[in-house]
């Protein structure tokens, strides 16, 4: 599975959401599940996915599908396709 795919993944079933809801417009607070109990819950999938740890001033950023790809390169994530 690609850094992409596990990306993908980890929104589609955090949020419960089809693939086809990916992309610019998916941002925090735009579907009903990215509340910020949905925001942890993404979070953990994805520093589970990456076995990583996001620091606290990242997670508070990540505020979109699109500036969370650019969050994870910082933790050598490439997630594009």
């Amino acid at each position: 599975m690609t850094n992409r795919e596990k990306y993908d993944k980890a929104f589609t079933e955090t949020f419960q959401i089809d693939k086809l809801q990916l992309g610019e417009g998916l941002v925090y607070q735009s579907i009903t599940a990215w509340d910020s109990v949905g925001h942890m819950a993404l979070i953990a999938a994805l520093e589970d996915a990456f076995n990583i740890t996001l620091e606290t001033d990242d997670i508070v950023n990540f505020s979109s599908y699109s500036l969370g790809k650019e969050i994870l390169a910082k933790y050598s994530v490439e997630c594009n396709d």
